[in-house]
This record gives structure tokens, C-alpha cells and sequence, in this order.
């Protein structure tokens, strides 16, 4: 059925922004350790330890002057532990904070720890307040 010529319609088609992401390039992290802002902006990190493993985050300074970031900086990072034999810890380092949602959720938005094993896999979003601030939440 036709739209009748006096209705305005203003149809929006969806738009997706990455439908697919290829990280060409990966980060190997197998012990504890702060991640470098190299290893961050890969945008996926891999673990493969024996041993129970955490990632610091770099400082939101130096993970903000990396990406350029400004108010509204949006960010995302994987955590691959599908290699790994025990669990990844992920820790924000000074200027990084748990969102609202995950200090609320932690069980969910606030789940730091990524298992080994098929589940492994994590998707974890940094949002910029400022040039030097991120806020840190699980989005998978």
C-alpha cells in the first residue's frame, strides 16, 4: 500500500556503525601485568595462562591522549581467555571507574572476571568524561 502524498513520512533505515570488527592485530597478556596503551588499542587482548591471571588498565591520561579522546570517546575492548586455564581479572587504573550500571550489576556490567575455557570472551566498553576519564562497564 502506497504512503498518501499528504502524510510526511521520515523513515530511517538502521545503520550499523561495524557490523563486522577484524582485529588485525592482537595483545598476548599471560601474566599479571598493566597492559601498555600499544596492547589496549588493539582493541583485543589474548590470554592463554596457566595461572590466574589480571590486566590493569592504563591510567585514563594515558589511554586518553592515545586515542585522542574528547567527551563522548567511546571505545571497546576484548578479552580473549578462550586459550587460558584460569581466570582474567581486569582492573581500571587511576582516571578509569565502574560505571553506574556496573556497580549496580556487578554480576553483569561489572563482571571483571572473564573464564577460561569456550566462554572466555569478553566485551568490555570504555566511555570517555573527559579527555583523561573513562567510565568501564561489560557490554558482553
Amino acid at each position: 500500500m502506497a504512503i498518501p502524498s499528504n502524510i510526511k513520512t521520515n523513515l530511517i533505515e538502521p545503520v550499523l556503525d561495524n557490523p563486522k570488527l577484524n582485529h588485525t592485530s592482537t595483545a598476548a597478556i599471560n601474566a599479571t601485568a598493566t597492559a601498555t596503551v600499544e596492547e589496549v588499542l588493539t582493541g583485543y587482548i589474548t590470554s592463554t595462562s596457566a595461572a590466574a591471571t589480571t590486566i590493569t588498565l592504563p591510567t585514563g591520561t594515558l589511554l586518553g591522549a592515545a586515542l585522542n579522546a574528547t567527551k563522548g570517546t567511546v571505545f571497546d575492548l576484548f578479552i580473549d581467555n578462550t586459550g587460558g586455564a584460569n581466570t582474567v581479572t581486569i582492573a581500571v587504573a587511576t582516571n578509569g571507574i565502574l560505571s553506574t550500571a556496573a556497580a549496580d550489576t556487578a554480576g553483569s556490567f561489572g563482571d571483571l572476571t572473564v573464564a577460561s575455557g569456550v566462554t572466555g570472551l569478553a566485551q568490555y566498553r570504555l566511555m570517555f568524561s573527559s579527555a583523561t576519564a573513562y567510565v568501564f562497564t561489560r557490554v558482553a
